[in-house]
C-alpha cells in the first residue's frame, strides 16, 4: 500500500471520528462498532503497519465518504466538520512539538491498557478515562475546540466523555496522518488524488 493510500486512510479515520463527535453532540448516541474501532486506534502506539491501526477497512467506509464530501466537488461540504478538523490539526501541531505532553499521553494510554484487563473498550469507565486524557493533556496545549449540538444532549456527562474520547481518537489518526507525510496544503493542492484514493477504497471494500 503506498503512502497516499495510507495517508488517505488516516485522514478518513480522523474525519470519521470527528463526524461521530458531531452526531453524538446532536443526537446523544453513536454507532458502537464505529466507537470501538475509533477508540482502539488510540491503543496502537507501536504499529508494525497501518493495518494494525485500522484492521477492518469496512468500518472506515463513512470516513472515506466524508473525504469525498469534504474534498470532492460536492456542494454539500459540512462547515462544522471542517471547523473541527482545522482546530484538531492545529492542536496536533502543538502536541507534536510538546515532548512533555507526549510523554504524559504515553503513560496515560498505558493505564488504559491495564484497565482493559477488566473492562471492554466501550465501558463507561474506560470512555471516562479516555475523556480525562483528552482534557488533561490535549485541551491545555491550544485553543479548545468548541463543540456545537443539542444543549440538552451536551449536558449529559456520558455524552461529554464520549465526545472527548472521540476527539482523542481523531487526534490519534491526525498524528498518524502527519507522520505519514500529511500536510494541510495537500488538502487543497492534491485534493483530486486523495478523493480518487478514497473512491477506490469504497469500491474495493
Amino acid at each position: 500500500m503506498d503512502s497516499l493510500e495510507n495517508r488517505t486512510m488516516a485522514l478518513a479515520a480522523t474525519l470519521q471520528a470527528i463526524a461521530q463527535v458531531q452526531y453524538i453532540a446532536r443526537h446523544g448516541e453513536t454507532d458502537e462498532q464505529q466507537l470501538a474501532a475509533a477508540l482502539n486506534t488510540i491503543l496502537v502506539t507501536e504499529p508494525d503497519s497501518i493495518d494494525d491501526i485500522y484492521p477492518d477497512k469496512q468500518v472506515l467506509a463513512n470516513g472515506f465518504r466524508w473525504v469525498l464530501n469534504q474534498l470532492g466537488d460536492s456542494q454539500q461540504k459540512d462547515v462544522e466538520v471542517t471547523r473541527y478538523l482545522v482546530g484538531l490539526l492545529s492542536l496536533e501541531r502543538k502536541l507534536s512539538r510538546n515532548n512533555g505532553a507526549l510523554n504524559v499521553l504515553s503513560e496515560r494510554i498505558n493505564q488504559v491498557h491495564r484497565q482493559l484487563q477488566h473492562f471492554t473498550i466501550t465501558d463507561e469507565q474506560v470512555i471516562s478515562n479516555f475523556a480525562s486524557i483528552y482534557s488533561d493533556v490535549i485541551s491545555n496545549i491550544g485553543p479548545k475546540i468548541q463543540i456545537s449540538g443539542n444543549p440538552h444532549v451536551l449536558q449529559q456527562p456520558l455524552v461529554q466523555h464520549k465526545i472527548r474520547a472521540l476527539l482523542l481518537a481523531a487526534m490519534r489518526s491526525a498524528v498518524l496522518w502527519r507522520q505519514l507525510g500529511g500536510k494541510r496544503r495537500q488538502l487543497v493542492f492534491t485534493r483530486k488524488a486523495i478523493v480518487d484514493t478514497a473512491t477506490k477504497f469504497l469500491t474495493l471494500h
